[in-house]
């Protein structure tokens, strides 16, 4: 029964479109009973060379430096629980799927991979709660903000100089 539900699930997944997408995703995710995982366990058998290694870590930024760049570097910048392709909680789904409406390029870091990214991004917008979206630098709130912002036309108004194509300025 669990089984015949999620393939279900992961067909549905499957022919939704997937819209842009950011090169900080991580995570793992299955699909046709594979597991696909975009990160590798610290595996002491891995050769060296093939370890993980932290970015954030070994580029001398700290997690804050680390967050203020993301926010900075990135037009839309999502906080969110899984990633876009396969968000892990409704909230973080409503607001991908919202975001996706306005073909904007889209950046994401998975909170449940990190606590101390998750106790950071807190730290810097002052928020309790995820997902987080902050657009073109600003802290703007999570998913139930950007869905009254799409209702009312305010968020098109925001992301109207943001292409697929560019960054924004």
């Amino acid at each position: 029964m669990a089984r015949s539900l999620s393939n279900f699930i992961l067909k549905g997944i499957a022919g939704y479109p997937v819209g842009p997408s950011s090169r900080l995703l991580s995570g793992s995710f299955y699909h046709n009973g594979m597991k696909y995982s975009t990160s590798v366990p610290n595996d002491p058998d891995t050769h060296e060379d093939f370890r993980p290694t932290n970015k954030v870590e070994s580029s001398g930024l700290s997690l804050k430096d680390a967050v203020e760049k993301d926010v900075k570097e990135n037009p839309v910048m999502i906080y969110m629980k899984g990633i876009p392709e396969i968000p892990q909680c409704g909230f973080s789904s409503l607001a991908v799927r919202v975001l996706h409406l306005y073909n904007v390029p889209l950046s994401a870091r998975n909170i449940l991979e990190d606590a101390e990214l998750k106790d950071a991004v807190k730290a810097f917008s002052n928020w309790p709660t995820f997902p987080q979206i902050f657009i073109k630098g600003e802290f703007i709130g999570g998913s139930d903000i950007i869905l009254n912002m799409h209702q009312t036309g305010e968020l098109k108004e925001k992301l109207k100089d943001i292409s697929a194509d560019k960054k924004s300025e």
